[in-house]
């Protein structure tokens, strides 16, 4: 019988890149990212990618896949993450990311979706710049199952699922449902470090700062001055909030960093939400190492 796939996640911060990289040095194992901003070309600093030591020491799979223009979706994600797979043979691997869609959708199963509509995308994202809050209450009268999982703010979210009813009468709550169905569709055993909200809070704090002071606006302006950013690209947290600032530039860097920290948290607050719905899940609430990771799986791997 194949082991099942190590899955390495938790929320932005938490310290999943290091730990697996740990973990997979000593499996001989290759990491296979889950983070939907990761698959972007030259969006580096934003995206706390890999560094090309990391890289040396482990093989990295699923970064910097596209350019930052090009559009990209789950759907795709899951596509060359099979092929990883086949191609791996005998070679453990380690999904690691903090993308809970696109760990649900590859583990669980994906309902097959219609493909982007850019006119019906525009029309919506206009109808929400015109009146904030519009597409939330569309979703809650048409698909309120769905509309109590997405936030009011998540505008990716509420986008494709009134997308997802136009062009096929079907709510996206039915995708939801397989989601929380038992079970699994590829074994895994998942692995969620769940830190302090204060610990959490102040690595935030240190990690956008460093951002920053490492050259985001930089990084964000050459992007946007040379290929532009796609819809997908362009909603990163920290390259969305330095493309206002670029557009329109707030007070000083002290409010354009206090704005990407209090994306940030949204997202860690979305991110939680999702784990804490997932059955079976191996959380690890202390110590962050790999000795304390080792212990938790081993003792999984023996109630198994």
């Amino acid at each position: 019988m194949t082991e099942p796939i190590l899955v390495v996640t938790g929320p932005t911060a938490s310290g999943k890149s290091a730990l697996a990289i740990e973990l997979a040095e000593k499996a001989g194992a290759e990491l296979v990212s889950m983070d939907s901003m990761a698959v972007y070309r030259r969006m580096d600093i934003g995206t706390a990618k890999p560094s090309a030591a990391e890289r040396a020491r482990v093989p990295h799979h699923l970064v910097d896949v596209v350019g930052p223009d090009e559009p990209f979706d789950t759907a795709t994600w899951c596509r060359l993450a099979q092929g990883v797979v086949d191609r791996a043979a005998a070679t453990p691997l380690i999904f690691v990311g903090g993308t809970p869609l696109y760990l649900m959708a590859f583990f669980k199963g994906m309902l097959e979706g219609p493909s982007a509509d850019p006119e019906l995308r525009a029309r919506l994202e206009e109808a929400e710049d015109s009146e904030p809050g519009c597409l939330h209450r569309e979703l809650s009268a048409r698909d309120p199952v769905a509309a109590a999982r997405i936030h009011v703010h998540d505008r990716k979210r509420l986008v494709r699922a009134l997308e997802v009813l136009e062009r096929t009468g079907r709510p996206i709550s039915e995708q939801q449902d397989t989601f929380h169905a038992d079970g699994w569709r590829v074994p895994c055993r998942v692995l969620w470090l769940d830190r302090d909200r204060d610990d959490l809070r102040e690595r935030v704090k240190v990690r956008t700062r460093a951002m920053l002071d490492r050259g985001l606006v930089d990084e964000t302006r050459s992007i946007r001055d040379d290929v532009g950013f796609s819809p997908s690209a362009a909603a990163a947290i920290g390259y969305a909030e330095c493309l206002r600032h670029l557009e329109r530039p707030f007070k000083d860097e002290e409010e354009l960093r206090n704005r990407i920290r209090r994306s940030t948290h949204r997202l860690i607050r979305r991110q939680t939400t999702w784990l804490r719905r997932v059955p079976g899940i191996l959380r690890m609430t202390d110590g962050f190492d790999l000795d304390t990771a080792r212990r938790i799986l081993a003792a999984d791997r023996a109630r198994g």
